[in-house]
């Protein structure tokens, strides 16, 4: 068991992988060729890959087509929704972003190595994405209709982002299932979160409540960042962690309510996905 009254510093070594693949063309090249081998390689699927991924001109079009069958409803009928994707998904900052995201993924999660698993597989690749539809809506001041895509995020893949959140992109959502980001956060550039994070208020504040995520910061599963407070740069939030004060850049802070604990000594721990720490 680790002393909490002894500093503790964080492995932070990034996984040796190839560089990512960068940019919208790149990336959706890149999937394209992983769906024809998939569809070589699995025959029972071929109509699958073909329906999602090789029957499409670009990325924005395909992620289109496949967010839309997902999140349609009755109330919200899948045309409508291609209609609105492919106006986001056209946006160059967003395309971008999802690019990003991607590439992302392939380069921090040890579970994924080809670019069509997330495209096809992951869900928080998913929601994060939708969200970013859903955000354009929020900032058209499309609120009603922005609300009600983030109902369907919510029901379909167990993440609930509110569409006033600003995110940047690079950002890897690991598992996702019961993340929770409020209408004031903000979460910087390449950013790691794990599967059950809440990034929430306090009570029935108004205004500008939630935590501010700097770029880099490593955010461990179940940690739970609680008012509007900042998470500094290369931070990292260990597992089960509730932070209820700013963190500064490149600490690492654990436990009930969350203190530091020690430092991460890199720039960016959301890029070395190393969630252990020990004593020197």
């Amino acid at each position: 068991m680790v002393s909490m009254n002894k500093p503790i510093t964080a492995s932070m070594t990034p996984p040796s992988k190839e560089p990512a693949i960068k940019g919208p063309d790149g990336v959706w090249q890149q999937i394209r060729r992983e769906a024809q081998s998939a569809a070589t390689d699995e025959p029972a699927l071929a109509n699958f890959f073909n329906a999602t991924v090789i029957s499409h001109s670009s990325l924005g079009n395909a992620l289109s087509y496949y967010l839309a069958s997902k999140l349609a409803s009755d109330e919200v009928p899948e045309p409508m929704l291609r209609t609105l994707m492919d106006s986001a998904f056209s946006t160059t900052d967003i395309i971008d972003a999802v690019a990003a995201d991607i590439a992302a993924t392939v380069d921090r999660d040890s579970a994924c190595t080809l670019y069509l698993t997330p495209f096809l597989y992951f869900k928080g690749f998913l929601a994060l994405q939708a969200y970013r539809v859903a955000h354009q809506l929020w900032n058209q001041e499309r609120q009603s209709l922005a609300l009600l895509v983030q109902y369907r995020i919510s029901l379909i893949f167990a993440v609930d982002i509110h569409p006033a959140a600003v995110i940047g992109s690079g950002i890897l959502i690991d598992h996702a299932t019961g993340l929770v980001i409020g209408e004031t956060a903000v979460i910087e550039d390449c950013v790691s979160i794990m599967q059950s994070v809440t990034l929430g208020g306090t009570g029935k504040v108004s205004g500008d409540r939630h935590p501010k995520i700097r770029k880099g910061v490593l955010l461990g599963p179940g940690a739970k960042i609680l008012g509007n407070i900042e998470v500094g740069e290369g931070a990292m939030v260990a597992a089960s962690s509730v932070v209820l004060k700013a963190v500064p850049a490149h600490a690492v802070v654990a436990g009930v309510p969350a203190a530091v604990v020690g430092d991460t000594r890199c720039d960016e721990p959301s890029q070395a996905m190393d969630h252990y720490f020990k004593c020197d």
